[in-house]
């Protein structure tokens, strides 16, 4: 971590040197939430925009390590997390008169999530800490994402996941060996009794927001899609005008909005570059945008009952709202929210239009371009980078909700053509 000045409170402006610090600033209790300082002008003399390997060049995330608070000889998962595709999708450009449209395919982890990209991290922020255990709660996803990483490296790990998690998510922590608590209750409860059990018994907590670092994986995928969109022989490096984020507990948006701030304060973008950031909620999840509309203060804002078909971003007190809210007021962004019908709506649309199969969550990010571009918020000429956040394949339920059923025949070619016929 020698590129890393320390961690500074995003209330109170503290700032401590990672030693004196696990997870919050003190002076605030679990809302502490701190932000990674770096030194740009080291990691600069250290290493150049045209001196990392493009994507797909392999070594996925690690290739960015000086821009990462881990040990230079810290031990890495050996799986390969990061370096996913990004997709051309002229066909969905056409339809709501764009000119240029990207889909970024997170869903091609390891463990079919983009939040592989922080439990990556935490994983190796686990071992550098030499924890015994480490543990998370989550609406499936990140506790997915920790027990593949966890698994690959036979790291111990405890996962806190709402009883009411797509069973396949559920499945997932399951195969990978994780010692799997269902809550009977919500997120929200979930993630208050991770703290407690993490304090109680000494585990390392890699729960959303409250671990600065989660922000530091997450803010990979911006590194991936600047040098994607790059062009010329210089291997220059480049940013969408708009990218799309799907919004919960806050810690992606917030990871992509940091990981332009990285760019720009490097010189590998300048800062007329940064991309206007539209983080989409679920209508029954919007916490949020409630906040972003109505200039509330998130610090005092009560938790809201959440329920929505997009279970990954279904979040009743958002975790990382401080960054949430400033990665949309600092770019000039906005929030969206969208019905649950939109969202699932938006799942055939995505796989017929691009190939790319994304949970309601992900889904929830094309969902929220359709309505941004209704609103005026994205125009014609925007280049838009939509971030698909999951596989399909985490919630098949949802899915079929979204295409209904297939066609019965009878073995006989005649009753295929009678289907046929109906059109």
């Amino acid at each position: 971590m020698d590129n890393v000045l320390g961690l500074k409170c995003l209330i109170c402006g503290a700032e401590y040197s990672p030693d004196e610090v696990d997870y919050v600033c003190p002076r605030h209790g679990d809302d502490g939430i701190l932000d990674v300082v770096y030194d740009y002008a080291a990691i600069g003399r250290q290493v150049k925009a045209t001196g990392i390997a493009p994507v797909g060049s392999g070594g996925g995330i690690w290739r960015y390590s000086p821009l990462l608070p881990i040990r230079p000889d810290s031990p890495r998962p050996p799986l390969a997390v990061g370096d996913t595709p990004l997709y051309p999708a002229p066909r969905l450009a056409a339809q709501l008169g764009l000119e240029k449209l990207w889909v970024k395919d997170d869903g091609r982890q390891p463990s079919a999530s983009f939040k592989d990209r922080a439990s990556a991290l935490a994983v190796v922020k686990a071992g550098e800490n030499k924890a015994e255990i480490v543990a998370t709660a989550s609406t499936g996803n990140a506790a997915a994402a920790l027990a593949c990483l966890s698994a690959s490296v036979e790291q111990p790990n405890v996962i806190f996941v709402p009883a009411s998690a797509p069973q396949a998510k559920i499945a997932q922590l399951l195969v990978y060996g994780s010692t799997v608590l269902l809550v009977d209750g919500t997120y929200d409860d979930a993630f208050e009794l991770c703290l407690q059990a993490c304090r109680e018994f000494g585990w390392y907590n890699r729960n959303t927001a409250y671990n600065p670092y989660m922000t530091e994986g997450k803010k990979t995928v911006v590194y991936e899609v600047s040098q994607q969109l790059g062009t010329g022989q210089d291997q220059a490096w480049a940013a969408p005008d708009v990218i799309i984020v799907p919004v919960g507990d806050g810690c992606i948006i917030g990871g992509v909005h940091k990981g332009f701030k990285d760019l720009v304060a490097l010189g590998w973008l300048a800062p007329e570059q940064m991309p206007r950031i539209i983080g989409v909620q679920a209508a029954g999840s919007d916490y949020l945008w409630q906040a972003w509309s109505k200039g509330e203060d998130v610090l005092t804002k009560p938790p809201i009952a959440a329920q929505t078909v997009a279970d990954s971003i279904s979040a009743g007190l958002p975790r990382d709202r401080l960054k949430a809210l400033a990665a949309v007021r600092e770019t000039g962004g906005a929030y969206v929210r969208v019905s649950d019908e939109a969202i699932l709506a938006a799942i055939p649309v995505l796989a017929q239009g691009v190939g790319v199969f994304a949970e309601p969550a992900a889904a929830a990010a094309y969902a929220g371009l359709v309505k941004a571009v209704e609103m005026g918020l994205v125009k014609a000429q925007d280049q838009t980078v939509v971030l698909s956040t999951g596989s399909g394949l985490k919630d098949i339920q949802a899915a079929m909700r979204s295409v209904g059923q297939p066609y019965h025949v009878a073995p006989d070619l005649a009753d295929v053509k009678r289907v046929l016929a109906r059109g």
